[in-house]
């Protein structure tokens, strides 16, 4: 990421849990429970507004693909997504689902291990939902390395803001705008980047420090892999850092201000997280095949 067209990163300490700019975020909701702009966002920052129990946010990208699999969603009964209620040129009408997302700062509830096992529960719902949904004939956005795609479609932005949390407990996902062919060690992987979280200890400020290897094998246990699909997740780890990294780069040769400032905010901390899991393969792996 260091390089001639992506800014370095500010050297004084990031925070570690500042929103990611990779994509619009439907977060909140208000602090005061009212109609008006949801906080969160980066690309869309600003545009995304809870309308009473509705959200109203710029068309997905690849919207044709992403109402599709919402309504796919909602037809197979996974109520941990939100329903596609509306659309016109410009603008997706949403479900609004009560709760809270998991936007900085993070709450303590949310970082305990209760949390982390319903973050595996939840993504183990979504996935057995997606299970039964074609993804044939659609464009989608940005494709996933070949070796770690079975065909899934994966939500693959498990960024902490794209949860909404009820108490300690993960209740939904939101925001599919990178939803396509992927696969269940896809997820697993960036949640395991995210929650667990995977990063050098010095970024790691909560009580989560210095317990990143027994939440990973946490999180594993939690959503009952197979011994293969658990060596997939560890291999994946580092391949899904780089494909983040990769949409964050873009977004500042772009131009974006929202991708600059969080570039300039988190650059360092993301770039310690790659050296971390680089260097701490072989105990990664070791975990996930639980020993």
């Amino acid at each position: 990421m260091r390089s001639s067209t992506v800014p370095a990163p500010r050297t004084d300490a990031p925070r570690t849990d500042a929103p990611r700019a990779d994509g619009p975020r439907a977060d909140g909701p208000r602090a005061d429970g009212t109609d008006g702009p949801l906080t969160g966002g980066t690309a869309n920052r600003g545009l995304v507004f809870r309308v009473g129990q509705t959200v109203r946010r710029p068309a997905a990208p690849n919207r044709a693909a992403t109402h599709a699999l919402l309504a796919h969603l909602a037809e197979v009964g996974f109520d941990g997504a939100p329903r596609l209620l509306g659309a016109d040129a410009t603008t997706d009408t949403l479900s609004y689902i009560e709760g809270r997302a998991a936007t900085a700062p993070l709450a303590e509830e949310t970082l305990t291990d209760a949390a982390l096992v319903s973050i595996a529960g939840l993504l183990r719902r979504y996935h057995r939902a997606a299970a039964s949904f074609n993804p044939a004939g659609y464009r989608w956005p940005r494709s996933i390395p070949a070796r770690f795609s079975t065909g899934l479609v994966s939500h693959n932005d498990v960024y902490p803001a794209n949860f909404i949390f009820r108490g300690d407990r993960a209740v939904a996902l939101i925001d599919f705008d990178l939803a396509g062919p992927g696969g269940i060690g896809w997820d697993l992987a960036a949640a395991a980047r995210y929650w667990c979280p995977l990063r050098d200890e010095r970024d790691v400020a909560d009580a989560r420090q210095g317990r990143a290897l027994f939440r990973f094998r946490l999180l594993l246990d939690a959503y009952g892999l197979t011994a293969a699909q658990r060596a997939d997740v560890a291999e994946a780890i580092v391949p899904n850092h780089d494909w983040d990294c990769a949409i964050i780069a873009e977004g500042v040769r772009a131009g974006h201000a929202g991708f600059i400032d969080s570039w300039n905010e988190n650059g360092g901390t993301m770039i310690r997280a790659r050296d971390w899991c680089r260097s701490h393969g072989r105990t990664l792996r070791a975990a996930a095949a639980g020993s």
